[in-house]
This record gives C-alpha cells, structure tokens and sequence, in this order.
C-alpha cells in the first residue's frame, strides 16, 4: 500500500478526532517550547560553571634568593608535572605594579618589594588541583607539607576557593542533568498519554480491523503518520513562538545587557532542527507504542 494512501487515512482521522488531536497538539506545543528554553538555559549555566572552573589555580612561591638558573629550573619541572595544562610565570615585580595600582598609598609605605617570584599554575582538569599541589609538595608524617625543590617557597592551592567553586559547579551540573532527565521523561510520558487517550476514542475501528485480517503495520501506519503531523505542527508552533521571543525580547535586550549577550549558547537554526526532530520522533514513537494494546483482539 502506497505512502499517500496512510497518509490521506491520518489525516481524515484528524478531521474525525479533532479535540483528542487537539490535545495531543497542545501538548507536544507546549513540551516543545520548555524544551526549547531550557536547552539554551543549560547550555548558558553549564558554560558559567565551566568559566567559574578555569579560575582554579595553583601558586608556586618562589624563595626570595632564587637565582635564574633556578627558575628556569622550576619552570621546567612544573611543565612536565602530571595534569598541568599551563604555567605562567610572574616576576616580583609585576606582582608588585599590579599590586601597587590596587593600593598605592599602602605600598608606597614599604618601601622594598616584598613579593616573591610566583608560577601560577592552570591545570587540565580543575579537580586535578589537589593532586598537583601533592605532587610539588608532599605530605610529611606529620602533616606538614615539604616542596621537592630547595627553591620553592610554598605551594598554595587556593583550599577554600578551590572547594566552594568545585562544590558549586557540580551542584550546577548535576542539577542540569536531573532537570533535563526529567523533562524527557515527562515529555515521553505526556505525549505517549495524550496519544493513547486519541486512540482509546477509536479502538473499536482498531478492533474492527484487526478482526478483518488487516496486519499491524497497517492499521499502525496511519496512526504513525498522524503522530507525525501532529508532532510536526505543534513543534513548528513552538518554533514560531519561540522566534518571536527571540526577536521581540531577547535580541533587544542583547544589544543593551552584555549579561544575556555574553553567554555562547546553541545556534537558533540547529536548536530548531533538534526540536523539530524531538517533536517528531517523540510522537511517532508514542503513536506506535500507545497502540500495541488496541492490536491484541
């Protein structure tokens, strides 16, 4: 049997079940547009907590009659450390201007410059950051720590900054993919039920099919196809909403607030095509697996 002729059944079956159809329409509209705010929310979330982690560091302190040959010693050990991604090296005496134009009156009162030579160390993974500072200053019996070169000072992790943006930034994630399981879920559960509520209202024209010798494909077909539609309009709804949103609120206050410009979120046109497909497969589906029921006569 041809495409055009399940295809003229869905929608004939449309016109006959008009407000079970509705339902499912509005339904699948409205899963649509949360899910089509919440993926640029996520990404705009994620993409702060990752920012927030690359502030994690680990300082390398000099001591105050390290010679050259010592640091171009220590630069060289701390590259070939394990998980550091990036060292960067800054002379006492660019600590001390930057330090000077945070506060002149109380660094002209020194007098000598009392910063010592650092390394600031960025490593690959922000959780790596405890496990650096134990590699370049070990732990003794006694708890006290003791760098493995006689030229390092101390080495800082920055513990209490470290923990709070590690501890937030996993809350930041885990909450992200908890409210997207749930959506999904929710999305799945939604529009399978509202479909299954449209085919309750015809599963005696099922059962009359079925008692006729008609197969399961082809009684599922139409009601694969009306899926389709159905999840076709009501996420091209979405989108048009979605669309205006974008052009009547955000892009305006874009130009304004460097807060909503400033994170990198998912292109427009590529966040339309995943709903659409969403839409679209989350309804076929829902459409065949509702109908398994109305196939056992």
């Amino acid at each position: 049997m041809k495409l055009g002729f399940f295809t003229r059944e869905a929608l004939r079956s449309l016109g006959r079940n008009a407000a079970p159809s509705f339902a499912a329409l509005a339904t699948i509209l409205l899963t649509m547009l949360v899910v089509g705010v919440f993926i640029p929310i996520v990404q705009a979330t994620t993409g702060a907590a990752n920012d927030v982690r690359k502030r994690v560091l680990v300082d390398v302190y000099l001591r105050r009659d390290a010679s050259q040959r010592d640091i171009q010693r220590v630069r060289a050990m701390l590259v070939d450390t394990p998980n550091v991604k990036r060292v960067e090296y800054i002379s006492k005496q660019q600590a001390y201007e930057k330090q000077k134009q945070k506060d002149p009156e109380a660094f002209a009162l020194l007098g000598s410059n009392p910063l010592p030579d650092t390394f600031r160390i960025t490593p690959e993974n922000p959780d790596a950051v405890l496990s650096i500072k134990s590699e370049l200053a070990p732990a003794a019996a006694g708890g006290a720590r003791t760098p493995i070169d006689r030229s390092i000072d101390e080495v800082r992790d920055r513990r209490e900054d470290t923990t709070k943006i590690l501890q937030v930034t996993r809350f930041v994630k885990l909450m992200a993919g908890t409210l997207a399981a749930l959506l999904i879920a929710a999305s799945v559960f939604l529009i399978a039920n509202t479909i299954r509520l449209s085919l309750y209202a015809r599963r005696r024209e099922v059962e009359v099919m079925k008692l006729v010798g008609a197969t399961d494909w082809f009684i599922r077909w139409p009601f694969v196809i009306e899926g389709v539609i159905v999840g076709a309009l009501g996420t091209l709804l979405a989108i048009l909403l979605l669309a205006v949103g974008k052009i009547a609120i955000i892009d305006p206050l874009a130009n304004d607030f460097a807060l909503i410009a400033a994170p990198e979120t998912i292109g427009f046109g590529l966040l339309v095509a995943i709903m659409m497909g969403a839409g679209i497969a989350i309804s076929a589906i829902g459409s065949g697996l509702s109908l398994r029921r109305f196939l056992k006569v």
